[in-house]
């Protein structure tokens, strides 16, 4: 998916997924409780991602720093089992047969929240939560640089004739919601083509880790997120999970394993032979690109 500059809309977006609960998720929780819309009802611990789904027999998840992106990723909260995907707008997804589990997370109510938004927003909400401010920054389609730091500073991009520059016309505000203008605005103007255009490739699927990302720019295009990664603690071969959103703008789905129900919602790196199938995209093996 392309996108290109139109009258702005707002979207809210986030994913993942994993596995391995050996590790103490206090930390990535309190990070997660910034995200996730407030009930009365405390999320079950076989309510995240990790507990959920965990590794096949005889595989193993890597271990990782509590702080880490992996860890941020692996404690992500779910809505309970068999909740239907919804719309931006309230309404059900058509295909309801592609995931595995729905991320809990507010989406907003505008229709921005697809497939590269989601790596976005994912990628920037832990490197804010975990005050690394100076790493956020996202290039547009037309190949300006959106810093999240001179956004911070005061300052706000001011879009004409498909050109941008920075103004400043707002005070310094390193709060949340300011943030979340800054998101909005990523989400308008970037896309899979820009994205893919940052990301850096991984030739070597077999070197595949958590917030990988597989992804097509283009029209149509696509991104799915690597949400975690296991090793077989025998032979060495490596599944991973996948997590997506997508048009029109969604709740984010851990993605099932149309190919091998058995083994679903992990694939299998030896599987990959010339393209990877997922529920709604198709991938050539060369696709998988890295922050």
């Amino acid at each position: 998916m392309i996108k290109i500059f139109i009258t702005p809309l707002l979207s809210i977006v986030i994913l993942a997924a994993a596995c391995d609960n050996s590790q103490n998720p206090n930390q990535t929780q309190q990070i997660h409780e910034t995200l996730v819309v407030k009930d009365e009802n405390k999320i079950a611990p076989s309510q995240n991602i990790s507990e959920r789904f965990p590794t096949p027999d005889n595989y193993l998840c890597a271990k990782h720093t509590e702080s880490s992106y992996y860890n941020f990723l692996k404690y992500l909260p779910l809505e309970p089992e068999n909740t239907k995907v919804h719309l931006y707008n309230g309404n059900l997804k058509s295909n309801q047969a592609a995931h595995a589990a729905v991320i809990k997370m507010d989406i907003g109510t505008e229709d921005l929240q697809q497939c590269a938004d989601a790596v976005i927003r994912l990628r920037a909400e832990y490197l804010f939560n975990s005050k690394q401010y100076d790493k956020i920054s996202f290039t547009f389609t037309n190949g300006f640089k959106a810093d999240y730091g001179i956004w911070r500073s005061g300052k706000s991009i001011r879009i004409s004739n498909n050109k941008c520059d920075w103004i400043l016309n707002n005070e310094a505000d390193a709060s949340y919601k300011s943030f979340r203008k800054y998101l909005r605005t990523v989400f308008m103007y970037a896309g899979t083509l820009s994205l893919s255009r940052q990301l850096n490739p991984i030739s070597d699927l077999n070197k595949i880790e958590i917030g990988d990302v597989f992804i097509k720019g283009g029209t149509p295009g696509h991104a799915v997120v690597v949400v975690n990664v296991a090793t077989h603690k025998t032979t060495g071969k490596k599944i991973f999970m996948l997590a997506q959103s997508y048009m029109p703008a969604q709740q984010i789905q851990v993605l099932k394993n149309v190919e091998d129900p058995d083994l679903s919602p992990w694939y299998e790196v030896e599987a990959i032979k010339g393209y990877l199938y997922t529920p709604e995209y198709t991938f050539d093996r060369s696709s998988l690109m890295r922050f």
